[in-house]
């Protein structure tokens, strides 16, 4: 028999399979945009590269954009930026990024949502929502009480739990809308007329 551990890792390994999506990375060109915000109010240390904003902050880099009530950004020596955004409370920040070389967006929100630039992998933490759209339209969304999304790898985990819970979704349990994606007609490839539905015999009726 198959111990309890066991059987978890083996779902989370389902679950990270199948919500990989098709290669298509975030917008490359988001890594070389200068990062802009918004805020009611703002404090940056130069020395530290540290800035802390509070007050319906606005981040925006290239395609990607996060809103929240409470943003620290951070800097590392090598450039690469990092941000933590935290939502006023009762509320999620949002987090929304164009896919490279497609009309897709990836869009999450969370109670907590930690950006790290060097890596390239977003975390939603608490209450935890990731949806794709394609165009306007929403094409599939997952819900969890943790969410890491790699960009890199164009895979996101999820995890469930207490701090998934919602009205609508009391237990916490991990769940997951996807929709196929429309696999283009075969040039010059005849159509095929569809098999013809009939009746089952009842039970105990002889064929």
């Amino acid at each position: 028999m198959t111990s309890w551990p066991a059987l978890r890792r083996l779902l989370a390994l389902g679950v990270m399979a199948a919500l990989s999506w098709h290669p298509a990375h975030a917008e490359k060109a988001d890594r070389t945009k200068p990062l802009n915000v918004e805020a009611d109010n703002g404090r940056y240390d130069d020395v530290k590269q540290l800035g802390i904003f509070t007050g319906n902050v606005v981040l925006t880099k290239g395609t990607m954009s996060m809103r929240a009530g409470h943003v620290e950004v951070r800097q590392s020596p090598d450039g690469a930026q990092f941000g933590i955004a935290t939502a006023d409370e009762g509320k999620r920040a949002l987090f929304r990024q164009k896919r490279e070389g497609l009309d897709e967006y990836i869009e999450g929100e969370g109670e907590r949502i930690e950006y790290d630039g060097k890596a390239d992998v977003v975390r939603f933490i608490n209450r935890a929502v990731i949806r794709r759209y394609r165009g306007a339209v929403l094409a599939d969304e997952t819900a969890g009480s943790t969410i890491v999304y790699d960009n890199v790898a164009e895979v996101f985990s999820v995890v469930g739990g207490a701090t998934a819970a919602t009205p609508t979704n009391p237990s916490g349990r991990v769940r997951a809308v996807l929709t196929p994606r429309e696999v283009p007609p075969v040039p010059g490839a005849a159509s095929q007329p569809g098999a013809t539905l009939r009746s089952s015999p009842a039970l105990g009726e002889k064929r």
